[in-house]
């Protein structure tokens, strides 16, 4: 795909549809892999609240744990759109198993790629590129969610080593982590501009798992508090300088929020292909529930926002790939698709009816699966006051 060169958001609207030849094969090998071994385990990994860790293993050898990491350093040295095209094969499929993905390559890989120096990659990259070692990324506090600039976890310096000290909440991958991309305040006068970002790898002194959160949806992903009580961590584990902390923040979310409109666009796949199915073989008043004009437009709404929420995915990641500004395309798609995702999934159940309210059937899990999509890596009212501000920001 080819990314526009204009200057302003609405002329960069424009891009290529077409698929490369490399990212059709992506997206068919994501595909096989999610119905033929992930698909099955579904709702059994929901029940059991576990991911498998073979499936793991397996995105890592199928090169989806690294894709966008260069060859250099492991990994599969694809964009970010054929990334993009991943997220959403699994997610259809799983997810708690996809949103491992996401945490792990958008926000504790791509860090590491961006912002760390040639030491730094060389040390984590390759075995993060091939799943063998699992990141996280640890930002958000027990009393700092929106407003990440008033956390309260400190980073010290003590010789050629800082000292950390504080506690991280809602950590996607937070237990099963190997490296910890971890935001820390070195001076709380300057807020934003006193914040350190440091990689914090497991076993470290100090450093701990405190309680895994019991969730409501995507609950094969563990979710966890991390406690770092003196946890000495040294100079050379630092990314960026002090006080760039927060701009390593902001940039890594700005990608990964592109992936989890990619993980809502294949939530809401799945309501509407299981709703679609369902629809088709469920009777009522002598004939199929799928020829009732009202199921018809249910169905006709849910196919055409999926759509419009892939192509908002599909340009923000576009964008980025080329290198253009894209906080504005990664809001627009993250606020979107993740509605789509929440509709989507009400929809579903209501075709359902009374089965869609039952763990037997999957539509109850898409719906449970689906919120989160509104609230993490940016709630939707940040998202819209992202857009806002991008906005005024170009008519100035």
């Amino acid at each position: 795909m080819t990314a526009p060169t204009t200057a302003t958001s609405t002329e960069r609207s424009g891009f290529d549809l077409a698929l490369g030849e490399e990212q059709e094969l992506v997206r068919r090998t994501a595909r096989e892999f999610a119905r033929e071994k992930v698909l099955p385990r579904a709702a059994e990994i929901d029940e059991h609240k576990k991911v498998p860790r073979e499936l793991v293993d397996e995105m890592g050898a199928l090169g989806f744990m690294g894709i966008f990491v260069p060859e250099r350093y492991g990994g599969a040295g694809l964009d970010r759109l054929a990334y993009v095209l991943a997220v959403e094969e699994i997610n259809r499929a799983c997810a708690s198993t996809g949103v491992i993905l996401c945490s792990h390559a958008s926000l504790a890989v791509a860090p590491i790629l961006r912002w760390g120096t040639e030491a730094q990659r060389q040390r984590w990259l390759p075995a993060m590129a091939r799943g063998e070692r699992i990141g996280c990324f640890a930002l958000s506090e027990p009393a700092s969610g929106s407003d990440a600039a008033a956390m309260r976890a400190s980073a010290r310096r003590d010789g050629d080593d800082w000292v950390l000290d504080g506690t991280k909440n809602f950590i996607t991958n937070g237990s099963i982590a190997d490296v910890c991309v971890v935001f820390a305040q070195t001076d709380a006068s300057l807020r934003h501009r006193g914040i350190a970002a440091f990689v914090v790898e497991k076993g470290t002194p100090g450093f701990s798992v405190g309680k895994l959160e019991r969730k409501l949806g995507i609950r094969g992903s563990d979710t966890a508090q991390l406690v770092f009580e003196g946890c000495r961590v040294p100079a050379a584990n630092m990314l960026g300088a002090v006080g760039e902390g927060f701009r390593i923040a902001l940039s890594t979310l700005d990608g990964g929020r592109i992936s989890i409109a990619a993980q809502a666009v294949g939530i809401a796949r799945a309501c509407l292909e299981d709703a679609l199915a369902y629809a088709k073989e469920r009777e009522a008043f002598g004939t199929k529930i799928a020829e009732l004009q009202g199921i018809q437009w249910m169905l006709a709404d849910m196919a055409t926002e999926v759509d419009a929420a892939r192509l908002l995915t599909w340009r923000a990641a576009t964008l980025e790939d080329a290198g253009e500004d894209h906080v504005l395309a990664a809001a627009e798609a993250k606020l979107f698709a993740s509605d789509v995702a929440v509709k989507a999934a009400r929809d579903c159940v209501q075709i359902f009816g009374g089965y869609g309210y039952l763990q037997d059937f999957p539509a109850e899990r898409h719906y449970r699966d689906a919120k989160i999509t509104e609230i993490y890596e940016g709630t939707s009212e940040i998202m819209k006051l992202v857009i806002s501000e991008q906005m005024l920001k170009e008519q100035a």
